[in-house]
């Protein structure tokens, strides 16, 4: 595949991956009972559905017994309500194995033979890398790692048997590019041996023609998971029950792509399960409801010194600056140097410059650097900034 193919494929699983429309309940259900079926497993005998994955968890450790009460009436409701006996036992064993980890090993051993290690590792920079960071180290692990602390220790285990959906983007955007190349791609050295022909390409990663990546046995067997990815969010696969969850219905992030929000949570489930986070950073609920009326003495007294630097950064530097007393260390023709110490953690030490450009309206913007605490003079400061030490830097021409 070119390039451009390459990168297409990339965003379309990006977008599956960071999806907050509702699940196509109808596609996500007939690719549980594809995966089963490659997977040589008959059907579940229930498929039930929950708004969010502390539900879905909540479930699974009810039918699978590691819960010994009800988590919740809701739960055992709404499993009832969808024929699925809210009993212990009624899920049988987990299949994630079968399902899940097997045709994943087998697949990436067979496009790793197919493309040779260059030709791998060339194909997940290109298709996989990106969305697997966007989407499961900025989202799923932050999501996962609170989920976690949400449920009862003896019914974490749960989350062991969970598959991805959405959030198994990356690693399918790579096995996609695989099964749906039309021709050899130039960009892989092994490629035009093993890739020939014009196979059909399915859209799914499954693929149905007999030419081309879309023949690979191994790739074909992720067609079911895939088709979960792009309809719903997390899911758990039991012998007898498959219990799928929705899409989260808001997900914010910076412009970086960690999950970050000033007033409401980053991501957040119909039914209120959600993850609060500033610039990537899980924060409590109760945080987020205080950054609007923040005072001085409130971010000085908070003891957490990674909340007290969200609350730095929401308050405002400068005003925090100005309203808890810095003390001015010095000036210089680069700026201001300000230090402010806290009992508990180091200094807050920043250069105040003045651009040397006026705006449009002819006012000078003013811009606060964050400079390490051992910083002496605005100079000194400012050169850190740009990687030099101060006697290092002469700045010729100032913008």
């Amino acid at each position: 595949m070119t390039a451009e193919a390459l990168g297409a494929v990339s965003a379309k699983w990006l977008a599956a991956g960071l999806s907050t429309v509702p699940a196509d309940r109808a596609a996500a259900e007939d690719g549980v009972r594809l995966a089963y079926r490659s997977a040589g497993l008959r059907p579940p005998k229930h498929i039930v559905w929950f708004a969010s994955p502390l539900a879905a968890a909540r479930a699974a450790a009810l039918l699978t017994g590691l819960s010994t009460v009800a988590p919740d009436g809701g739960v055992a409701f709404q499993l009832s309500s969808q024929g699925c006996p809210p009993v212990a036992g009624t899920a049988g064993p987990s299949v994630r194995a079968a399902v899940r980890t097997k045709p994943w090993a087998a697949a990436r051993a067979e496009v790793h033979a197919l493309l040779g290690p260059d030709g791998w590792a060339a194909l997940w920079s290109a298709c996989g890398a990106d969305a697997w960071r966007m989407v499961n180290d900025r989202v799923a692990v932050p999501l996962r790692t609170h989920l976690r602390s949400e449920l009862p220790a003896h019914a974490r285990a749960v989350l062991l048997d969970a598959v991805g959906g959405q959030h198994d983007a990356g690693w399918l955007a790579a096995f996609d590019a695989v099964a749906d190349a039309p021709a050899p791609a130039a960009e892989f050295p092994d490629y035009g041996a093993a890739v020939t022909g014009s196979g059909g390409s399915s859209g799914s990663g499954s693929g149905s023609g007999s030419g081309g990546g879309a023949a690979l046995l191994a790739v074909q067997r992720l067609a079911g998971l895939a088709g979960v990815a792009r309809a719903a969010g997390w899911w758990w696969p039991y012998a007898d029950v498959a219990i799928l969850t929705e899409r989260p219905v808001e997900l914010h992030r910076d412009n970086i792509g960690r999950l970050h929000a000033a007033d409401a949570p980053a991501v957040r489930f119909r039914d209120g399960f959600g993850l609060h986070a500033w610039r990537g950073m899980p924060i409590p609920p109760d945080l987020v409801r205080r950054l609007s009326r923040l005072t001085h003495q409130e971010i000085a007294s908070e003891r957490n010194a990674e909340l007290r630097r969200v609350m730095l950064e929401h308050f405002g530097y400068e005003r925090y600056l100005r309203e808890a007393g810095a003390h001015r260390v010095g000036e210089d023709e680069c700026g201001v140097l300000w230090q402010l110490r806290f009992a508990d953690d180091e200094p807050l030490t920043m250069v105040e410059v003045v651009n040397s450009t006026p705006e449009p309206d002819g006012t000078s913007r003013v811009y606060w650097l964050r400079v390490p605490p051992d910083t002496r003079t605005a100079r000194g400061g400012v050169a850190w900034t740009f990687g030099l030490a101060e006697a290092e830097y002469r700045p010729l021409v100032e913008t």
